[in-house]
């Protein structure tokens, strides 16, 4: 059995991961931290955890986190890189869930504004989306697990990048999510009442997750630039993802050549769902499910195709792709755990 451990327990992503892991056959869950909710039984804070996590809340320090086989963080920002060296000397593999490992350092603090407290595990840590870096993930002691609007962006846009087939200067990402992308927080912006019969765009000017997703489809170009505008909005529902992305084809590609490319690309990749010619996939087909949806258009016969990608911004964007990822770095098959069905409505 996998003894994980999980940092940072009481968030939207760290329940998730309580819900995926308590059904994970090959784990056995050790700690959940909390510093403000210490001594709470999880159960009373998630009654949907009620005879499935039979665990307290306990403060970091007495976690015995060493003695985990893997910690997750389900931290804010800036919090896994300061206790990530000890853990790592201790033979204990990590996951991040935040950004602390998925930029250099330079980069990280441009755009979070703080020094970097462990780097040098950046050299070392990987990036965990597991349709581009597997083989790598299989040997990771330090895995950054990609953002939301990272995961669903990149999908959509990797057949197209890695069959040079697009326009590098002028992609295009525009991406919605749910109001749990901004995390199980009192906040105004994010009151009911504020979000509510209305939808709005934010981080016109830069999103933290730009350099993420230009970086990453910059690896799959063999290091070329990549000209990406990002405009992440803010929908009235809970979970979910859509991206819509925009590219300028740059070879006379049908959509029947299209289809075929993204269709022979992700053929055996069990998450990845390229449906049909001419679907429009809703974000409520993956609702608490590990799976992408992708669809391409090449509207009008143009030069412009387009992308559609759906996903969970909860499970295959953060705590299901952890899981995903655990799964390989221990051997195990990586579906493990992660056979949800969708939910619907």
């Amino acid at each position: 059995m996998i003894k994980v451990g999980i940092v940072g327990g009481t968030g939207y992503t760290g329940v998730e991961l309580l819900r995926i892991l308590a059904g994970h056959p090959a784990v056995k869950l050790t700690a959940i931290t909390s510093r403000g909710e210490a001594g709470q039984r999880v159960s009373d804070m998630f009654p949907s955890l009620r005879h499935r996590v039979d665990l307290h809340f306990v403060a970091p320090e007495d976690a015995a986190l060493e003695q985990c086989d893997v910690v997750f963080f389900a931290t804010p920002n800036g919090v896994a890189m300061k206790q990530a060296p000890a853990l790592v000397a201790a033979g204990v593999k990590l996951i991040d869930l935040a950004a602390d490992f998925r930029l250099d350092a330079a980069t990280w603090e441009k755009w979070y504004g703080m020094s970097h407290a462990a780097p040098e595990l950046l050299a070392e840590a990987v990036y965990g989306l597991p349709e581009i870096n597997r083989a790598q993930i299989r040997k990771a002691r330090v895995l950054a697990n990609p953002g939301c609007y990272p995961t669903a962006v990149q999908l959509g846009f990797l057949p197209l990048i890695e069959a040079d087939a697009v326009a590098l200067d002028h992609l295009i990402a525009d991406a919605k999510s749910g109001v749990s992308g901004a995390g199980r927080k009192a906040a105004v912006a994010n009151l009911y009442a504020e979000v509510t019969d209305s939808f709005k765009a934010y981080g016109v000017g830069g999103h933290r997750h730009l350099p993420e997703i230009r970086w990453g489809l910059s690896r799959v170009a063999g290091g070329r630039n990549i000209g990406l505008t990002f405009v992440p909005h803010l929908t009235p529902m809970v979970r979910g993802i859509h991206a819509t992305l925009y590219a300028r084809l740059t070879r006379e590609l049908s959509e029947a050549d299209l289809q075929a490319l993204f269709e022979t690309r992700f053929a055996g990749e069990t998450f990845i769902d390229v449906m049909p010619p001419g679907s429009h996939p809703e974000t409520r087909s993956v609702r608490a499910s590990n799976h992408c949806r992708i669809a391409v258009h090449r509207p009008q016969n143009g030069d412009t195709v387009v992308v559609l990608s759906v996903i969970d911004n909860l499970v295959k964007g953060a705590a299901g792709q952890a899981v995903q990822n655990m799964n390989i770095m221990f051997g195990e098959e990586e579906s493990l755990g992660l056979t949800m069905t969708p939910v619907s409505p």
